[in-house]
């Protein structure tokens, strides 16, 4: 079921990539714990040679990746960033990559802190009209970066419109589908060379693993990845890739229920006296929400908002009320989750670039969990009151 289009995606994310063990039947992918595997002559072996190059722990969630997301191939790395890495690896320098200017500030960091510096380019620029990426395409253009929704201004960018750009410049497009997952949003299917997920995020669900992952259609393309993920070595163990496998097969329903519950928050947030916006891309008033309902089937549960009292000591005193929303880095738990990317997620984002895309020191970011909605609902009041 590796590419199988017969299922629906709840079935596949039961049942896709993976099979019941050749050894002794068991239903669940054992986790092979093993550095190494035995030869019966040199270069005459089952398939696995060294965990690092192979494990089929790995391998079944990467089967399950790219099936999920409509993909031929898939590649798992031991973080999100460690998978953006691979990619900007398959780069020269001198070559450019066009970005959004609204993206997670890792992948900001590790693209000017890191790749800038081995004379890799990057321009991050605004992407809400996908004609301005056409206007910053040059013949040194290798990739362009998307985003969407965008970490944490819930910023919409057209996919197909940009894999049409970046079909008729001869460039690949790589879409960080994190916040979406394959359950709201198949980049491939709209274009895409590439897909790139933090599986640590709500594709494992349970805020007990750090993993990355890759999807692609391109068989040249995934070659180079494979070679990159064994040359530089930052692959998951195969507990990890067991625990992401087991959260797979509720992805259907846990993303559902954070759909439910992501629309009832944005709408009650509305509505507060206190809060100045809500970002959330299922409201008809949200910039680009045409396109968000074409290439996606439901709008998820990540929601941003500001505070009419635009300071720092306001959301602090909101974020040490919260008993629910839990004041912690990352997001996509089955538990809900608050932060404050100025100082959180963002920091590394310098604060001019941060005021230009309209991440005030006021905002507040939620990753709206699976709980009771009402539940939910009362912790924001007793917050907010």
């Amino acid at each position: 079921m590796s590419k199988s289009n017969k299922y629906r995606f709840g079935t596949k994310a039961i049942h896709a990539g993976v099979e019941p063990d050749s050894a002794t039947g068991a239903i669940m992918t054992p986790i092979y714990q093993t550095s190494t595997y035995v030869q019966s002559a040199p270069g005459e072996h089952k398939g696995y040679e060294y965990s690092r190059s192979q494990n089929p722990t790995r391998k079944a969630l990467e089967n399950s990746i790219a099936a999920l997301e409509n993909a031929e191939y898939g590649h798992c790395f031991a973080s999100g960033l460690a998978a953006i890495d691979a990619v900007i690896k398959t780069l020269k320098p001198g070559d450019e990559v066009i970005s959004t200017n609204d993206l997670y500030g890792g992948s900001y960091r590790i693209f000017t802190k890191i790749f800038q510096d081995f004379g890799i380019h990057f321009h991050f620029i605004d992407m809400s009209t996908a004609s301005n990426i056409e206007k910053h395409m040059t013949e040194k253009t290798k990739l362009i970066w998307v985003e969407t929704p965008t970490n944490p201004m819930m910023n919409i960018i057209d996919i197909k419109a940009a894999a049409d750009i970046a079909k008729k410049h001869k460039v690949l497009l790589c879409v960080d589908n994190t916040f979406s997952t394959p359950y709201l949003q198949n980049p491939l299917d709209l274009g895409a060379d590439l897909v790139m997920h933090s599986l640590t995020k709500y594709i494992a669900g349970h805020s007990d693993v750090i993993m990355g992952a890759l999807a692609t259609n391109n068989k040249d393309l995934s070659e180079k990845l494979a070679f990159i993920q064994k040359a530089s070595g930052a692959v998951p163990g195969p507990q990890d890739c067991f625990l992401v496998l087991r959260g797979i097969k509720t992805l259907h329903l846990r993303m559902q229920r954070h759909c439910e519950n992501g629309s009832g928050v944005a709408n009650f947030l509305k509505t507060h006296p206190k809060v100045d916006k809500v970002l959330w891309p299922g409201f008809k008033s949200h910039p680009n929400h045409e396109i968000a309902s074409r290439q996606m089937h439901d709008f998820g549960g990540m929601i941003s908002f500001s505070l009419k009292e635009n300071t720092k000591a306001a959301a602090t005193e909101i974020l040490r009320k919260f008993e629910l929303f839990t004041l912690a880095e990352s997001l996509g738990g089955v538990e809900s989750l608050s932060g404050h990317p100025a100082t959180m997620t963002h920091a590394s984002i310098p604060k001019a670039e941060r005021d230009k895309i309209g991440l005030s020191d006021s905002l507040i970011r939620l990753s709206v969990g699976v709980e009771d909605l009402e539940d939910l609902i009362q912790d924001l009041k007793q917050a907010l009151s």
